[in-house]
């Protein structure tokens, strides 16, 4: 059993380490936990001693094979609380995720398989990130950003690299979602930003907004 302060260390480190191969560092940690670097390296250094991670002083933190699996199980319980939101208690996709923190902490190993078995062992969460099965494996699927798409190019919204309800609701403006198709009409050299297509409208995207959906490409 581990805290709760404990677990989101661990499952931070564990998302960190997806866009970052090797270790990672105590201020990347504490940027991404808000945090001061010292609590950062306190914590780092607990996880250590507990066999979670290893930790080297000016190098960093990479999580063990022991806390790989400990951080699927969080990162399980996460994704399947947010579909059980969505599908079953109509909750929409900007407003699960932070009640999903809060219940990816219950440790009933009988209440997450029966959870998994209610909603049909589901492959993929609300934003499109795949759910870890029973042993840890996840569904790898060929993705790229809307940013590297060029003109007359087309793709389906697989998923967002950004969940913040503010993104996600700019989305929902635009009547993006997961399996909306998109076409790209026009691309800008000069700031990335691009002209797309969407069912009947057609609108302006900065590079940020692309920089932050996946799509798989038509």
């Amino acid at each position: 059993m581990y805290s709760l302060a404990e677990e989101n260390y661990i499952k931070t480190i564990f998302h960190l380490q997806q866009t970052k191969s090797g270790a990672v560092s105590t201020n990347a940690i504490a940027d991404s936990m808000d945090t001061k670097a010292s609590s950062a390296t306190d914590m780092v250094q607990k996880l250590a001693d507990k066999k979670v991670l290893s930790y080297v002083k000016y190098k960093g933190a990479q999580l063990t094979e022991k806390g790989k699996k400990i951080a699927t199980r969080i990162v399980r319980k996460h994704r399947l609380w947010e579909v059980f939101l969505v599908d079953k208690l109509g909750f929409h996709w900007d407003e699960v995720h932070e009640i999903a923190e809060q219940l990816e902490h219950i440790h009933s190993t009988e209440l997450i398989k029966r959870l998994d078995t209610f909603l049909g062992s589901p492959a993929f969460d609300p934003h499109g990130d795949p759910i870890p099965d029973e042993h840890g494996n996840f569904i790898k699927t060929e993705k790229k950003l809307l940013s590297q798409l060029n003109k007359s190019q087309s793709g389906v919204c697989v998923g967002v690299k950004e969940s913040s309800p503010e993104y996600l609701q700019y989305l929902d403006k635009k009547k993006i979602s997961i399996g909306t198709k998109i076409n790209v009409l026009g691309k800008e050299f000069f700031d990335g930003s691009m002209v797309i297509e969407v069912g009947r409208d057609q609108f302006f995207v900065s590079k940020k907004i692309a920089d932050n959906l996946y799509v798989q490409t038509t």
